[in-house]
């Protein structure tokens, strides 16, 4: 805490200029980077500029609430901590500090599959602190079905509350400050849901991405819509997918038995020139209805920009690099305080905009040229 006092980082732009002085430059570069020319991770923040808010005045908003359940979990605030693989990369702790950050906030974190912590470490820290925070499991498929059940069997037995499926990467989006780096994990660092099995760690590739190598040795790009049965029967939870960006995808995958589904581009990281992530979310919120709970992923920065997002019709908002900004400069402080200003720029932007609870946002609240919602 001394050291965010020294500093002062005041919003989460400031703590992406402070970040490059605590990382090292491959770790900087697979964080902050997106597929090819990097045009959708850029627009993913543009995007957000082109709705404009349309303040109600004269409304009582002397008490705000902030909370909201998502699947019935309860959230402090509309906020889970996005999948991100390697946190150990930022920090020591990695993941678990995360996850004790999300915790002491009462915001929800899904766990990447690709993690630097354990399952079993990350659920830990709900159990250490008996703070409440739902924590899911995000799942990427491997090739090899017997590992996928006990990965998705290590969550349900540990407490984990929700399966999401990442279904944007049958293979990885060329990031080519990843290949020029030729990405590895620096020794001493694996994938620790994978440890002492032969094969499955990221390896040195020379003149390409250790990662990009290790997809398309281990993880299924055969996967269809027929599989999610199979998913489902493993175990009792509810099923998210990640990465939709269509409403028929959205209305299908429905059908399909998803209780969730987030809109996302994986961050800009897959396929460059798709759709902004909050541009695709109206139409998947119409073509989903009330028969599933959507959440959006990708460029939240400002308080505004989740209140956008809600106005639009999420039910939440998952945060992803800002997070990782925060764990590289100060660790557990640097991402509580990361949330907290989330927090605080949402509870200014409601009362701002008129509205005393996340109830009252609809998208009368929203102007958008493109939309065309006033």
């Amino acid at each position: 805490m001394e050291k965010l006092k020294s500093l002062k980082p005041l919003n989460l732009f400031e703590y992406e200029q402070l970040a490059p002085k605590y990382l090292s430059q491959m770790a900087l570069d697979y964080y902050a980077s997106g597929a090819w020319d990097e045009v959708t991770l850029q627009d993913n923040r543009a995007a957000f500029a082109r709705f404009k808010l349309r303040p109600r005045v004269l409304v009582d908003v002397s008490q705000r609430n902030l909370a909201t359940a998502v699947l019935n979990q309860p959230l402090q605030i509309p906020m889970l901590i996005a999948p991100m693989a390697f946190q150990c990369l930022a920090n020591p702790l990695g993941e678990v500090a995360t996850a004790a950050a999300a915790a002491s906030a009462g915001v929800g974190m899904v766990l990447s599959t690709l993690s630097t912590k354990t399952i079993e470490e990350v659920s830990a820290v709900r159990h250490d602190t008996n703070l409440y925070a739902p924590q899911w499991f995000q799942l990427y498929i491997h090739k090899d079905r017997g590992l996928t059940r006990a990965l998705v069997e290590r969550a349900y037995a540990t407490g984990y509350k929700a399966l999401c499926i990442t279904v944007d990467a049958p293979i990885l989006g060329r990031r080519e400050r990843d290949k020029r780096n030729e990405f590895t994990l620096p020794p001493g660092m694996e994938l620790a849901n994978f440890i002492n099995l032969s094969g499955l760690n990221i390896p040195h590739e020379e003149g390409e991405s250790g990662l990009f190598t290790y997809v398309a040795q281990q993880l299924n790009p055969a996967v269809t819509w027929d599989d999610l049965e199979w998913f489902q029967s493993l175990c009792p939870l509810p099923l998210v997918l990640k990465g939709i960006l269509r409403g028929d995808d959205a209305a299908r995958a429905v059908e399909c038995g998803a209780k969730a589904i987030v809109v996302s581009n994986h961050g800009g990281r897959q396929l460059d020139g798709a759709i902004a992530s909050v541009d695709a979310l109206a139409e998947v919120v119409d073509a989903v209805g009330d028969r599933a709970e959507v959440l959006l992923d990708g460029g939240i920065r400002r308080g505004t920009d989740i209140l956008k997002a809600l106005a639009l019709g999420a039910k939440a908002v998952l945060v992803g690099r800002p997070v990782l900004w925060g764990l590289a400069v100060a660790g557990q402080a640097g991402v509580a305080h990361v949330i907290d200003i989330l927090r605080d720029e949402l509870d200014v932007a409601m009362a701002l905009s008129g509205c005393s609870s996340l109830e009252h946002l609809d998208s009368s609240l929203l102007f958008c040229e493109k939309h065309r919602f006033a």
